[in-house]
């Protein structure tokens, strides 16, 4: 039976879930469905004699392309292209929403995601918070996976670190108070531990939000899927006129950023947006190798200063695009070399290890504040 975890939200397994499909229930009116597929066969599948009716009511895709009539989706997960700012695939299937179970009186939403550890949940959060926002005003809600112990435990141990601002140990142990047995798999608790530090929300500028992207594009690439151009960030040099008077589009100037141009041909090839920062390391000895000291010990510098910036993969990047495992990065107008992408990673001079990496050398480029 589903365990009561706050006023008019309960978890759950696929039983639970079931049983309430079938024979209806007096005190649960919506299901969030937290299963590998949206669609309502696999309840089918995992019990061939189970038949539940249904009745759709709306499909939304990554993008923000609904393909059936009805509900809206929250513009806030949306950037101004209308694309929606996430490391899922545009185009893929973000939720569906049906009528569900006896008499179609149970409102179901449906949420693809599987119990990987390199599975992309916080995406899925927002759309998941609304649902059960809604659900508990109009009545109560079971959001239940496969076995009730790891992605409906991450959604719901997510929802209530947002309301009560608790920490995601606090949250896991504030659940465990409801339902003993739960347990997340260790990838859902490091990006429950990201969302914590975004301030519980999911901060699509955040250089944490960022380095998750990249960390799904790399385990993409190693998985041998092909490379989703689409995840790049755009060619910032497209847009502005590339003159050593250092002249920057004028939606940029207005924010005030920080702009990066080869020196060579004065080209803009990274805006500080494109940025991905990292804690920088214990400088040389974070490497096996040393370098030869300064034979004056009055003389010291600052050895972990990084002598490179690391930025997303841009549509710029030619050799990235084009599928190779690591190759030298070179600017587009006048093809300087301007640094070096590694999808294994790259050891940055100040001993931290990025990966992916995709790195400019300081030395290569120039920085214009405007």
């Amino acid at each position: 039976m589903p365990y009561r975890v706050r006023e008019n939200l309960f978890i759950g397994n696929i039983t639970d879930a079931a049983e309430i499909l079938q024979k209806g229930s007096t005190e649960i009116t919506h299901i969030l469905s937290v299963l590998s597929t949206v669609s309502i066969s696999f309840f089918s599948e995992w019990r061939s004699a189970l038949v539940i009716p249904t009745k759709e009511i709306k499909k939304v895709h990554v993008g923000g392309f609904d393909d059936s009539s009805g509900g809206s989706v929250s513009e806030d997960a949306f950037g101004g292209d209308g694309m929606l700012k996430s490391s899922l695939s545009p185009g893929k299937l973000l939720y569906s929403m049906e009528y569900a179970g006896k008499d179609l009186k149970l409102v179901r939403m449906a949420v693809p995601v599987k119990d990987m550890e390199s599975e992309d949940l916080l995406d899925h959060l927002d759309v998941c918070f609304d649902f059960i926002d809604q659900s508990r005003q109009e009545g109560s809600v079971l959001v239940h996976c496969f076995a009730g112990v790891s992605r409906s435990a991450a959604i719901i141990m997510a929802y209530i670190m947002r309301t009560e601002h608790l920490s995601q140990e606090a949250a896991l142990f504030s659940l465990r108070q409801s339902c003993e047995f739960v347990c997340p798999n260790d990838g859902f608790l490091d990006q429950l531990k990201m969302y914590e530090e975004m301030g519980f929300k999911v901060d699509h500028t955040s250089p944490i939000y960022k380095r998750f992207c990249l960390k799904v594009l790399g385990e993409s690439y190693h998985r041998g899927e092909k490379i989703d151009t689409t995840k790049f960030g755009a060619d910032p040099g497209l847009s502005t006129e590339v003159s050593s008077e250092g002249k920057v589009p004028s939606d940029v100037g207005n924010n005030c950023t920080s702009s990066y141009r080869c020196k060579k041909c004065r080209r803009v090839v990274a805006l500080q947006e494109n940025v991905v920062d990292h804690v920088p390391g214990e400088g040389e000895t974070s490497f096996e190798w040393h370098k030869r000291k300064s034979g004056n010990p009055f003389i010291k510098s600052d050895e972990s200063e990084c002598s490179s910036i690391f930025v997303e993969p841009l549509r710029w990047m030619t050799a990235v695009e084009e599928g190779a495992l690591e190759g030298k990065l070179s600017c587009a107008h006048c093809g300087a070399r301007l640094g070096y992408f590694n999808w294994s990673g790259i050891q940055c001079s100040c001993g931290s290890w990025i990966t992916p990496a995709f790195q400019l050398h300081k030395s290569r480029v120039d920085i214009s504040t405007v």
